[in-house]
Order: structure tokens, then C-alpha cells, then sequence
């Protein structure tokens, strides 16, 4: 209850200060690859990223140990808003070369100055050997939407996950970009920052298809009843994590590094899955092609 209060504090501070004065997308997934630092490719463009991470994280779920992963992804986007991508996904301490490959086409849309937005569709291929956490799901809907009041920007994103399991997700964030008027090493460069806080609510009947799948992986003596029940409070649409994210960009022409740190607080943990507090970090490298 301590958490709820403290991010509706956050929330209230900052909406209330937008309503004073009037300025800037999203959290870990934006348009599939243009990283925390918001940098929306407004023209026609290919982009290729690589992104090495401390932890496999879904929706604010880890699995029963630590899985360090590295994904690589490639985007399109055209001019008219439309963009295609792929990826692959490589969870270190799992038998697959490769753990899971997406693929996904999407819309990126604009009204007016400050708000702005994307629907997308992907769907996931798993090794039937991989130990991630999402693997239960293999379609996911995505539908987001930000506005920004300029002293920090707020999104809304909804995602309907179906498959093996059917989920729902609303996720919300408040974060402010902001970036240095000087340059690094020369004119051409710049660092960015874009702080965000972040809540993630849904239902986690994943996680219940997860233990299914994966008998013995959970490392816990259960028998049917408990499964019974688990599932049922895991079809339960609840708070599931809150979240700070500080991530910070170097930013050329045509590529950005970025290192960010987020700290989790998972909450309504049902069933099986026991998750507890953590720090993710991520290296993030991708470069655009105009």
C-alpha cells in the first residue's frame, strides 16, 4: 500500500503542475527500438539495435532465476508512419541458440503538437526449450498513447497478450526528457536523459501457463489444488509493479548508446512465481540508416 501511495503522490505532483504551465514517449518498448531517450524518427529510415540486459523482465515478472539476455532488433519505418520489425531474443543459461524471435508491423500516429501515438501487432516465436517468463503468450496487441504537457509527458499503453494464455495490461508512465545544449566531443554530439515512473496493472495468467509448461522449473512441491487456486488469483486484474527508470543516452547523427537502471517493486504476486525487488540494467546500442 506504501508503494500505490507514494506513485499517486508522483502522479497528482506532476499532473497538477501541467495544469500550471504547459512541453514531451515511453517506457521500455517504444515504436520497438528508439530506446528511453524518445528520439522518433520522423523520416524514412532503417534501424539496427543491440540491447544486452541483467534480467529477462515481462510486464514486471522474472523467472525463478536470474536470466542476463542479449536482443537484437531491426526496424523500418516509413514516412507515412507505418514501420515493420524484427528481433531475436538470447537468454544466457538457457539450452537455444536462440530463445525467441518477433515479428510485428505498426502505425505511429500524430494530433496536433502534444499528443501522439502507436497501435502495433507482434507475435512471438519460442523455442519450445526456452525458459522465459512471456513464453506462454505468442500474440501481443499494443496500443499506446502520450501526452505531452510539457514540464513531463504522460502514456498509456494497452497491451492484449492471447495464446497459450490471455492477458491484459495497462501501463502507465510519466517521464521527462531532456537534453544537454553542448556537445561531448564535438558539435555533433549530446547527451540525453529521460527519467521516467511507471506502473504496470493486469491480469498474470501467463505466469500459471509458465509453471504448466515448465514442470519442476519453479523449483516448488505443489499439488492440483494449489494450481486451481493459483489460477484463479492469477485471472485477477491487479497492480503488478512499479517501477523508476533512469536512463542515459550518447547521441550522434546516426547512433545513440545508452545505459539505464531501473529499480522494481513487484506486487500481487500469485501463484507459483515468487518475484521480489530488483535492479535491471541495460546497454543499449542502435543505429539508423536514413
Amino acid at each position: 500500500m506504501k508503494y500505490i501511495c507514494t506513485l499517486l503522490l508522483l502522479i497528482i505532483y506532476f499532473d497538477a503542475g501541467a495544469g500550471i504551465s504547459k512541453h514531451r514517449v515511453l517506457i521500455d518498448r517504444p515504436a520497438r527500438m528508439t530506446a528511453d531517450t524518445d528520439t522518433v524518427v520522423r523520416k524514412q529510415s532503417l534501424s539496427i539495435g543491440v540491447t544486452l540486459g541483467s534480467d529477462a523482465s515481462f510486464f514486471g515478472r522474472t523467472g525463478p532465476v536470474k536470466y542476463p539476455f542479449l536482443n537484437t532488433d531491426v526496424i523500418y519505418n516509413a514516412k507515412s508512419g507505418f514501420f515493420i520489425y524484427g528481433s531475436a531474443y538470447k537468454v544466457f543459461g538457457s539450452a537455444p541458440t536462440i530463445d525467441e524471435n518477433d515479428l510485428g508491423a505498426g502505425y505511429l500516429y500524430r494530433a496536433g503538437t502534444q499528443f501522439s501515438g502507436n497501435i502495433s501487432y507482434t507475435r512471438f516465436f519460442f523455442n519450445r526449450n526456452a525458459l522465459i517468463i512471456k513464453s506462454a503468450s505468442s500474440n501481443d496487441i499494443n496500443f499506446k498513447n502520450s501526452y505531452d504537457w510539457k514540464i513531463l509527458k504522460s502514456s498509456i499503453i494497452l497491451d492484449y497478450l492471447f495464446g497459450e494464455s490471455d492477458d491484459f495490461f495497462v501501463t502507465i508512465s510519466h517521464s521527462k526528457y531532456f537534453e544537454t545544449s553542448w556537445g561531448i566531443f564535438d558539435d555533433k554530439d549530446y547527451l540525453s536523459f529521460n527519467p521516467s515512473v511507471n506502473i504496470i496493472l493486469g491480469t498474470q495468467n501467463f505466469v500459471q501457463k509458465y509453471s504448466t509448461n515448465h514442470p519442476g522449473k519453479l523449483g516448488y512441491d505443489y499439488g492440483s489444488i494449489f494450481i486451481h487456486d493459483d489460477a484463479k488469483d492469477n485471472s485477477h486484474f491487479n497492480a503488478l509493479n512499479y517501477s523508476f527508470k533512469i536512463p542515459i543516452a550518447y547521441n550522434r547523427p546516426h547512433y545513440t548508446v545508452e545505459f539505464s537502471y531501473k529499480y522494481s517493486i513487484p506486487v500481487n504476486v500469485e501463484g507459483l512465481l515468487r518475484n521480489h525487488k530488483e535492479s535491471f540494467y541495460n546497454l543499449t546500442f542502435y543505429y539508423v540508416f536514413y
